[in-house]
């Protein structure tokens, strides 16, 4: 009756990292931690998750002499979060 939700993506910051990666296209860690307000030691952790997972890719450069971090929704990780978000509606049309 209920489709299952990506335990992955059922996490606060995960989901809110997708989201924000979504709609930025892409982003720098330091706006992500901003935005999120999680701790970079945290923050820093569920990428690696949704990294390893496909989610998103992470590209780690120089800006001129400082680490820069940046990461981008993959396809495939476009495609689970439209299917997470498909399920999560399934469970709110159930309880109306």
């Amino acid at each position: 009756m209920f489709k299952p939700l990506d335990p992955l993506l059922h996490s606060e910051l995960r989901l809110a990292i997708m989201s924000l990666l979504i709609s930025a296209e892409e982003a720098e860690f330091p706006y992500i931690k901003e935005q999120t307000g999680a701790t970079a030691g945290n923050l820093s952790v569920q990428i690696d998750k949704l990294s390893a997972a496909g989610y998103i890719e992470v590209e780690k450069t120089f800006k001129g002499k400082k680490p820069c971090t940046l990461c981008r929704v993959t396809p495939a990780g476009l495609k689970d979060f439209q299917e997470y978000v498909l399920a999560l509606k399934s469970y709110l049309n159930m309880s109306v």
